[in-house]
């Protein structure tokens, strides 16, 4: 019997060839402070489409210079950064991957020059007070948001994944303890999601892409943005237009009062939650690095897709010892067979 973790996965308008997607991870290996893969991100990335994974998720990518979390970031701010990523997305998409990125704004989390934010409320003591947005700030931010996907989508990406977790700028937007504006982005639950729809809705509009969105379940502080929040959001994103919604968890506060031990598939409970609300296909992330909770997870109707992070450092075929596992030696790219 086929195990449902090598069945395909309709995502918008892409297949992907199983249910192991690559999750964003930050590798923080830009040399020149200029945005562009070079060799180390082609290898990195590439090794992960030879062993089998069926969607990757490039790195956070940051759609503004100001707003990477360091400057040896990846970038797609430029049109100048447009090549580097069609070599990186080239050298993985032969080998069967379907390949997507991770547009990303660090907001008050980023460690550049300039630094903005919903309001001006620093991270901890180690980061800079960032200036509160401005109308045109929010206006400059969504249109380098769209501009990004326009050029991931000229690289050759299929998908974007709009990274609204992990208390970078979006997910500052959505929390009341990083929001104190008085305008329309800030206050109401509407208020506060309105940036992340408006992206989402001139990502579809100007982009003609796949897109998905990140988020934070819980910002694991008490009386903040919770589970139900999340729930809530997502049948907004659905409605929206997005494609797919990844489901994590953490990472808007330096001290919180809430957070789950950190065991295995701490996080499958909340994409559980939000798969429970939508239609469109949902990821699990978190401390998932076994076939068996792989299978466990999808067979569960917890997620459509098993995101996985440190595991794929770890050991980029993963997928062929779960292959192997399953019983499934047939799928095995042939030059590595006598290893199974």
């Amino acid at each position: 019997m086929q195990s449902k973790l090598f069945t395909p996965l309709k995502i918008g308008g892409i297949e992907i060839k199983n249910r192991i997607i690559m999750a964003p991870m930050c590798m923080y290996e830009v040399k020149k402070e200029d945005g562009r893969p070079r060799c180390f991100h082609k290898l990195h990335y590439a090794t992960r489409a030879i062993g089998g994974v069926g969607m990757i998720i490039v790195e956070a990518t940051a759609v503004e210079a100001r707003g990477r979390i360091t400057k040896k970031d990846l970038g797609l701010w430029s049109d100048e950064q447009i090549e580097a990523h069609a070599e990186l997305v080239k050298g993985c998409s032969k080998y069967g991957a379907k390949m997507a990125i991770q547009l990303a704004h660090a907001g008050r989390k980023g460690t550049c020059e300039g630094t903005i934010a919903p309001s001006a409320i620093k991270f901890s003591g180690e980061y800079a007070t960032p200036k509160e947005m401005s109308a045109e700030d929010i206006a400059s931010v969504k249109q380098s948001f769209v501009e990004a996907a326009i050029r991931a989508k000229s690289a050759g990406y299929e998908a974007v994944e709009i990274h609204a977790a992990h208390g970078y700028l979006i997910n500052q937007f959505l929390c009341t303890g990083t929001n104190k504006r008085s305008d329309e982005y800030g206050g109401t639950f509407e208020n506060r999601i309105r940036l992340l729809l408006e992206i989402l809705r001139e990502i579809k509009a100007g982009a003609n892409i796949t897109v998905g969105v990140r988020i934070s379940a819980s910002s694991w502080l008490k009386g903040d943005w919770d589970v139900e929040d999340s729930v809530k959001l997502a049948r907004e994103l659905e409605k929206n237009g997005a494609d797919f919604i990844h489901v994590s968890a953490g990472g808007v506060y330096a001290k919180v009062d809430n957070a789950p031990k950190f065991t295995p598939l701490y996080q499958a409970g909340y994409a559980k939650a939000v798969k429970n609300a939508v239609k469109i296909p949902v990821f699990a992330v978190g401390l998932i690095t076994k076939a068996s909770e792989c299978e466990a997870l999808l067979l569960g109707d917890v997620c459509d897709g098993v995101a996985l992070g440190r595991e794929l450092l770890r050991n980029p075929y993963f997928a062929f010892s779960a292959m192997k596992e399953f019983g499934e030696n047939d799928k095995i790219e042939n030059a590595y067979k006598r290893a199974y």
